[in-house]
Formats: C-alpha cells, sequence, structure tokens
C-alpha cells in the first residue's frame, strides 16, 4: 500500500509548484479526459520503486485573526492522514511568527517531519537554510520547486523509510471499496448487501488504521467489501470538510479491484461525485456506479432514462461503467450489484491473445487509417498485452508523436467492441519499434 505525505506551510511559499513539480513524474491517465474539473489537491508521486500519495493543503496562516477556518481544518486533517509531513518554507525571507506557529503545531504530532526550504535556486544561497534551524527539526532540504533543484534529495528523504511498492496483495479475495460522499448510504448499502441470503459473512480486522474489511462468500466466490464510510472520525474536522472526505477514501480505492461509487438518487449529481470517480480512475481500478435510495424515485421508469442519461453526461470520462438502481433501504435491486462488481473484475483482469489482438488492431487500421501529419502517417507493427488490473497495450509504431488523441480513442473503441473490457480503464502505451521501454 502506499504511504500519504502531504505538504504544508503558510501562503507563498511555493507549495504549489513543488506539489505539480512532485506529481509531475507520474503521468495520470485521467488527464485531459472530458467531464473533470477539480482542484488538484491530492495526486500520486512514484520515485524509483517507491510510490505514495501527496496531498496539498492551502497556505495556512495561524497569525491572522482572519484565518480561514477551513483551511486550518483541511491542513489538519491532511497531517492526520500523512505519514510524512513536509513543512514548505520560504528560503528567500526570513522566518516569520506564522512559520514558528506552524512548527510549533506540527511538534505536536506523531508524525516525520522534513523541513523543504524553498526557491533555493543556486549553490551559492544554500546556506540559507542554516537561518531555519530555530524550527528546531531534524532534517533541512534546500530546494527549488520551480528549477527542480534538490528535489530528488527530498524525495530520497520521505522515501527513505518506505518500503517498495507492490500492488500484490492476498489474491484468494475479490477486493472492492463502497466509495461516495458523505450521507449517500455507503454503511446501508454494505449492511443490504452482507444480510443477502447468499452471503456468509464473517468480520475481519481491518487492515490499515481506518479501513472497515468485511469477508464475505457470494456464489461460491470469497469477497472483502471495504467500508469508507466506516473510517470517518467523529469532530468537526471530519464533519465538516465534505471536500476532503475523499482523503479518507484513498487507501481503500487503492486496496481494491474495484469501486463501486454511490451517488444519491435524492440530490442528484455534484461536482463531489465526480472528483471521487476520477480518483479511482486515476488509480486505474474498475469502477460501477450504483444511484441508492431508488425507492423514493416516482416515475420509476421515467427517471432511469433521465438518470442514466444525466451520468452518461457528467461522468463522460467512465463510458464503460455500467449503471445499477437500487435502495439499500428496502433492497430492492439489491441483487443487481453483485454481477455487475464481477463483471467489472473480471473486465480489470482480462488477457486477450497476442495472435487476436493484432487481427483486430489490423483489421481496424484496414477500415480507417490514421491521419497523415505534414506527410508522415502513424504505422502499427505490433500490439500486446503488457498487464492488468487495469489492462495494459503496448503498441510497437514507426513514430509515437504521430499518435493523435482521437485515432487513440479509435482503436481503443475497437478493443472495446470486439473485447469485453466492461467497467474498467484499459491504458495504451506507445513505444517506437526497437526502442526499450521509458
Amino acid at each position: 500500500m502506499r504511504k500519504t505525505v502531504c505538504l504544508i506551510g503558510r501562503p507563498n511559499t511555493g507549495k504549489s509548484t513543488l506539489f505539480n513539480r512532485l506529481i509531475n513524474e507520474k503521468k495520470a491517465i485521467i488527464d485531459d479526459m472530458p467531464g473533470v474539473t477539480r482542484d488538484r489537491i491530492y495526486g500520486i508521486v512514484n520515485y524509483q520503486d517507491k510510490s505514495f500519495n501527496l496531498i496539498d493543503t492551502g497556505g495556512i496562516d495561524l497569525a491572522k485573526e482572519t484565518f480561514n477556518e477551513t483551511i486550518k481544518m483541511q491542513a489538519t486533517l491532511a497531517i492526520d492522514e500523512s505519514d510524512v509531513i513536509v513543512f514548505v518554507i520560504d528560503g528567500k525571507t526570513d522566518l516569520t511568527s506564522n512559520d514558528l506557529l506552524i512548527s510549533s503545531m506540527l511538534k505536536r504530532t506523531d508524525k516525520k517531519v522534513i523541513v523543504a526550504v524553498n526557491k533555493i535556486d543556486d549553490s551559492k544561497h544554500e546556506e540559507n537554510i542554516y537561518n531555519y534551524y530555530e524550527l528546531g527539526f531534524d532534517t533541512y532540504i534546500p530546494i527549488s520547486g520551480e528549477h527542480k533543484r534538490g528535489i530528488n534529495e527530498l524525495l530520497n528523504e520521505i522515501t527513505k523509510d518506505f518500503n517498495p511498492y507492490t500492488t500484490e496483495e492476498d489474491d484468494a479475495y475479490i477486493k472492492f471499496s463502497i466509495i461516495g460522499r458523505p450521507n449517500v448510504g455507503k454503511s446501508s448499502l454494505i449492511n443490504a448487501l452482507l444480510n443477502e441470503e447468499r452471503a456468509i459473512v464473517s468480520n475481519i480486522a481491518g487492515t490499515t488504521r481506518d479501513a472497515i474489511d468485511t469477508r464475505f462468500t457470494y456464489e461460491k466466490e470469497d469477497f472483502i467489501v471495504i467500508d469508507t464510510a466506516g473510517m470517518r472520525k467523529k469532530g468537526k474536522v471530519y464533519e465538516q470538510i465534505e471536500k476532503y472526505s475523499v482523503l479518507r477514501s484513498l487507501k481503500a480505492i487503492e486496496r481494491s479491484d474495484v469501486c463501486v461509487l454511490v451517488l444519491n438518487a435524492e440530490e442528484g449529481i455534484i461536482e463531489h461525485d465526480k472528483h471521487i470517480a476520477s480518483y479511482a480512475i486515476e488509480a486505474g481500478k474498475a469502477i460501477v456506479i450504483v444511484v441508492n435510495k431508488w425507492d423514493v424515485v416516482e416515475n420509476k421508469d421515467e427517471e432511469m432514462k433521465k438518470w442514466i442519461k444525466d451520468i452518461r453526461n457528467n461522468f463522460q470520462f467512465i463510458p464503460y461503467a455500467n449503471i445499477v438502481f437500487l435502495s439499500s433501504k428496502t433492497k430492492a435491486r439489491i441483487h443487481t450489484l453483485m454481477p455487475e462488481i464481477i463483471k467489472a473484475y473480471e473486465g480489470a483482469t482480462r488477457e486477450i491473445k497476442t495472435s487476436i489482438l493484432n487481427d483486430v488492431i489490423r483489421e481496424a487500421v484496414a477500415i480507417h487509417e490514421p491521419p497523415s501529419y505534414k506527410g508522415r502517417r502513424l504505422k502499427i507493427y505490433f500490439v500486446h498485452q503488457d498487464g492488468t488490473k487495469p489492462p495494459k497495450f503496448e503498441f510497437s509504431v514507426n513514430n509515437k508523436q504521430l499518435i493523435h488523441f482521437s485515432y487513440e480513442r479509435y482503436l481503443e473503441n475497437q478493443i472495446r467492441d470486439n473485447f469485453d473490457f466492461t467497467g474498467t480503464p484499459i491504458i495504451f502505451k506507445f513505444t517506437n519499434r526497437g526502442e526499450k521501454d521509458e
């Protein structure tokens, strides 16, 4: 499982620049997909054989009486969720009372704190870090987020106690998490699922400090359901920051094979629903969309058509996700959910024979040639599947710079038309013939 790291500091210390610098090391599969606009408060950083979740926070100004209480609560939540804290300070200014107040707040935690002295743009200013030793921490690293100085040193320090990242976990069970914003009925949905006559349930200890796992058997197959609703803690920090509720779902998403996104039929779709879905897809997870509280809906046939259209318009980045309408309260249509979870898992783990895959791609190219660019045309020599969960396909081509997003989408549609990848993202990688993987 990935560890979690957060960036903390007062305004204008360059946290966002550093955040963007770090997450740019990863090419997110959600990037540029239509239908998602969100503040990048979270990203995944891959460094050598390590990988971690990175949380950005708003600038903390504890010295001001008018300090935004919401930002303080967001920062408190981020600190609580993190294994390592990077305290970002401005290396071009003197320490402020605000820096000292933040350091006092961080010392009250039991977390590892790294002081990143930012804006040290050249080596002659590196001695400036001694000006900040009075903060009282053990580790200070001079960096420049803008010029990429000291970034590897910072990453080495962040990850030095992290184990190599692996996605391998107990594959004896299909794992799925119930995700969504507060009050959409996540816990009641789990209760309804586990109370099904065909489900044999046994409670097991959560494998993380927050998650609640339940193992059960459905149709002679073993599953683990991860309840993100159970990760909510008491206190106003956790009750008032709906936007940051996604942080409590990240670890569960990471451990899942399939994510079940729950929407509230009483409230409709809001932007935060799309944010949560995008994190699941960015993590490469299969997904099923559930519209809960269907019992309160009148004119169900007509409303179902409207909901399907609304979901397809709002979730354009996951057209392959199936939609389930149910009521966890009355258990109406609850039996339709598990088959869709299984179908999404099967899609995420499906492997295609190389010869059959190449036949499909050759036929696709024959029907619709790639567009030419400046007299040059993309040629696809060979394609093979390079992994599952999610399925990954590597194309050997003459020049990967000739790939146009519309043609890539066409190829994806052709693969989906010929093979059942319901519920799962698929990833394409293009390499020039003869070149090694980057």
